[in-house]
C-alpha cells in the first residue's frame, strides 16, 4: 500500500511527557484562575509575540530576565510567587510510554520522526533527562526553539523540522501537540495536525490517519 505520509512530528511537554503548563501555573497557587495565571507566566500560546517567555523560548532573552519580569508583574498585582513549586512540579512529570513506544515503532516502519519543542537554553540538557531513552536515538531530528531562534506556532519551525528530516513535503507529515495554537500553526504550514488531550486516544487517531488512503 502506498503511504500518504513520510514523517511524524511530536511535541515534548504534554505529548511525550506530562504537560509543563500545570507546574508553571503552580508558582501562583490559586491566586488567579488557571488561564489568567498561564497567560501572565507565558503569554498567549496561540501566537508568537514579544512576551518575555516567548523571547526566552526563541533564545533571545535569559531566564533570569524572565524571572525578574514575572516577579515585577506578580508584585504589581499584589500577588506572590512560589518558585520552589516550579522545580518540584517539573520533577514529577510522567513519561507517556504509549507515545514513546509508538515513536520507536514508527521509525522501525520507516517513518521519519522529529521532536519539535518550545524550550529554553538554560534547560537545553536537563529536559533530555526527563526521558528514559536517549533523545538523539529516539528521534531522527530534534528541533529546540531556543537553539533555532523560532518557536511554535510560527509555521517556519515546522518547515525547519521537515528540512532536517530530509526536505519532506508538509502535506506528507503529521504533527502532534497538546496546545491548539501550536496545532493550528502546523496546519498553516501545511501539515496534518492532531490535538493531544489523552495520549492513548491521540496515538489511535494518528494510526487512523497513517492507515488512511
Amino acid at each position: 500500500m502506498t503511504r500518504r505520509f513520510d514523517a511524524v512530528l511530536f511535541d515534548l511537554s504534554g505529548v511525550v511527557i506530562g504537560s509543563a503548563f500545570a507546574p508553571m501555573v503552580s508558582v501562583l497557587g490559586d491566586q488567579l484562575p488557571y488561564d489568567e495565571a498561564l497567560e501572565l507566566m507565558l503569554g498567549s500560546y496561540h501566537e508568537d509575540t514579544d512576551h518575555p517567555w516567548h523571547q526566552v523560548e526563541r533564545g533571545e532573552l535569559a531566564m533570569a530576565d524572565w524571572f525578574a519580569h514575572i516577579d515585577q508583574e506578580v508584585k504589581a498585582r499584589g500577588l506572590t510567587a512560589d518558585w520552589g513549586a516550579l522545580a518540584s512540579g517539573f520533577e514529577g512529570l510522567p513519561v507517556h510510554d504509549v507515545v514513546v513506544d509508538r515513536i520507536k515503532t514508527l521509525r522501525a516502519e520507516g517513518y521519519r520522526v522529529a521532536l519539535v519543542t518550545n524550550n529554553v537554553k538554560e534547560g537545553s540538557q536537563s529536559w533530555r533527562s526527563m526521558l528514559d531513552d536517549d533523545v538523539d536515538e529516539l528521534f531522527d531530528a530534534v528541533v529546540d526553539s531556543s537553539a533555532v531562534g523560532m518557536r511554535k506556532p510560527d509555521p517556519r519551525i515546522y518547515l525547519h523540522a521537515l528540512d532536517e528530516l530530509g526536505s519532506i513535503e508538509p502535506g506528507r507529515a503529521v504533527f502532534l501537540d497538546d496546545h491548539p495554537g501550536n496545532v493550528e500553526g502546523a496546519r498553516r504550514a501545511g501539515l496534518v495536525g492532531i490535538l493531544v488531550d489523552d495520549p492513548v486516544e491521540a496515538i489511535a487517531e494518528l494510526d487512523g490517519i497513517l492507515s488512511s488512503r
